[in-house]
């Protein structure tokens, strides 16, 4: 970092990656210049295995520099910028999730464990336990707002210029008027009542009644993280997907009323 200030004026944010990845390394892939896990391109966007590797195209312009055919190289390499770009696109649609919604429409969510895991919940706890809910947001790890019905979502006053503040997917129950707030809980976050009490403030407006779910892929991870999920709550787990875990309440399943 100390480096890139002081020959080419970069001053990146100390101790995260993530300025990098999204102000350089992305425009780099894009250019062809690095390619993002070559060894396994279906590796989550945010894996910590995540690796960048020179593109073969660009470590032979490289390997000519300050030689007489250096010119020559580069000039063929952005010649052949606009074909590589669509076959690396390709390539990294190829591995990605797909994801049917209810118009017939499919979203393809970007490849990795947390993905997977919304995949399952709309497709396996949807018909389940909300059959006939309508898909109203679902995120992404890559592309943060995958699906947003912001229609829908502004007709029951939820805030959808917040909706970077939503849980990892909304669905709504119009035959109950419920709108269930799912957590996809892979590497990070459960229904904790810090985060139980902020959606609540955003949602302070919602005219529907709200059921919050935190989701995980197996009982392994929910063990993870049980300690820190939220009272009057629900929990699913992906491999059992045909039960459900409620934490405390006088009912299982249902909204409960805000407190005063």
């Amino acid at each position: 970092m100390e480096f890139m200030r002081a020959q080419y004026g970069k001053d990146y944010k100390p101790n995260s990656r993530e300025p990098i990845r999204r102000q350089t390394i992305h425009q780099f892939e894009q250019a062809r210049i690095v390619d993002r896990n070559p060894d396994d391109p279906s590796r989550s966007t945010n894996s910590g295995l995540t690796v960048y590797q020179l593109t073969e195209d660009a470590a032979s312009v490289i390997r000519v520099y300050g030689t007489r055919t250096f010119d020559k190289a580069v000039a063929t390499f952005l010649k052949r910028f606009t074909s590589l770009q669509e076959a690396y696109l390709r390539r990294r649609k190829d591995n990605k999730i797909p994801l049917k919604i209810v118009d017939g429409a499919t979203l393809l969510l970007s490849p990795g464990v947390h993905n997977h895991l919304q995949v399952k919940i709309v497709e396996e706890f949807g018909p389940r336990f909300a059959p006939g809910a309508d898909l109203l947001y679902v995120g992404d790890t890559a592309e943060k707002h995958l699906h947003i019905d912001t229609q829908a979502l502004s007709k029951l006053n939820v805030p959808v210029t917040q909706h970077d503040k939503l849980p990892d997917i909304i669905l709504y129950w119009p035959k109950r008027n419920w709108l269930f707030l799912i957590e996809a809980v892979t590497s990070h976050g459960p229904v904790s009542p810090k985060r139980h009490r902020e959606i609540e403030t955003m949602l302070k407006q919602c005219t529907a009644e709200r059921i919050y779910v935190t989701a995980f892929p197996d009982g392994k991870m929910f063990r993870k993280y049980a300690g820190g999920i939220a009272w009057e709550t629900e929990v699913w787990i992906a491999d059992t997907p045909d039960h459900m875990i409620h934490f405390n309440g006088p009912k299982f399943l249902g909204p409960y009323k805000p407190q005063s």
